[in-house]
C-alpha cells in the first residue's frame, strides 16, 4: 500500500484539457499511470502521459494521435450514424447524444486534435472493436467496422493498426503519448454481460432517453 501511495504521490494527476473535466479518471496500478475511462458516447483527448481505457463489444473505438505534437485521444461509439437527423454538429465530450454515433464521434475527436495543433497528414489511427459478442445479436459490429474504415478512407487517413470483428469483446488501454495499445480479448461470460448492456444502450438511443447510467464495465 505504501508503495502504491508513493507512486501516486510521485505522479500528480494531470490537468484535464478544457471540455474533458467530467471524464472519469483514476490511478491504475497495472499500468502505473493515470487513466481516463470512457463510456459509449464519450471521447477523451490528452497531451499528458496518461492512458485512456474502455471495453468494446459491437462498439468501435478509434485511437488517433499526432506523434510529433504528442497529443491524442480515443472515442467510443455504438452506431454508425444518426438516421433520425441525417446530419449533425460536434458535441461535448461527456456523452452528448450526437457522439453516440460514429459520424459525430469521428468528427469530434479529429476536430479536437486539429484545434490543439495536430496536423491531419501526421495523424496515426488505430481501430478496435466491432465484435459480434452474441450469435443472437444483429451484426451492428460489421456495420460499425465498415463505417469507420470508409470514413477514414474518405478523409485520407491510413489505419496503422486494427483489431476488429470476430466474436469476442475487447478491453483496450491506449497511451496517446507513445501510441501503445494494450489489448485483451474477454471471456464468453463477459460477452453476455456486455451484450446485455449494449442492448439496453441501443434501446435507450431508440427511445431518446438518458443512457448515462448504463455501464459496460467496472
Amino acid at each position: 500500500m505504501a508503495g502504491l501511495l508513493n507512486r501516486i504521490a510521485a505522479s500528480p494527476k494531470p490537468a484535464a484539457l478544457r471540455g474533458f473535466e467530467s471524464i472519469q479518471r483514476f490511478w491504475d496500478p497495472r499500468s502505473d499511470s493515470w487513466t481516463a475511462k470512457i463510456l459509449p458516447g464519450e471521447y477523451y483527448v490528452t497531451r499528458s502521459a496518461e492512458s485512456i481505457s474502455t471495453v468494446l463489444g459491437s462498439c468501435i473505438s478509434a485511437c488517433i494521435r499526432d506523434p510529433q505534437l504528442g497529443v491524442g485521444g480515443m472515442n467510443h461509439f455504438m452506431l454508425p450514424e444518426d438516421r433520425e437527423s441525417g446530419s449533425g454538429s460536434w458535441n461535448t465530450a461527456d456523452g452528448g447524444a450526437s457522439n453516440r454515433y460514429g459520424s459525430y464521434a469521428m468528427e469530434s475527436l479529429i476536430n479536437e486534435l486539429l484545434k490543439l495543433g495536430a496536423r491531419r497528414d501526421r495523424l496515426e489511427v488505430k481501430l478496435f472493436g466491432g465484435g459480434r459478442v452474441l450469435p443472437s445479436m444483429t451484426d451492428v459490429g460489421v456495420r460499425n467496422i465498415a463505417f469507420a474504415q470508409s470514413y477514414l478512407k474518405i478523409e485520407g487517413l491510413t489505419v496503422a493498426a486494427q483489431d476488429v470483428g470476430d466474436v469476442y469483446p475487447r478491453r483496450i488501454m491506449y497511451f496517446p503519448a507513445t501510441g501503445i495499445v494494450l489489448l485483451k480479448h474477454l471471456r464468453a461470460v463477459e460477452s453476455r454481460v456486455i451484450a446485455s448492456s449494449e442492448s439496453r444502450y441501443q434501446e435507450s438511443l431508440k427511445r431518446g432517453t438518458d443512457s448515462s447510467d448504463i455501464e459496460l464495465f467496472s
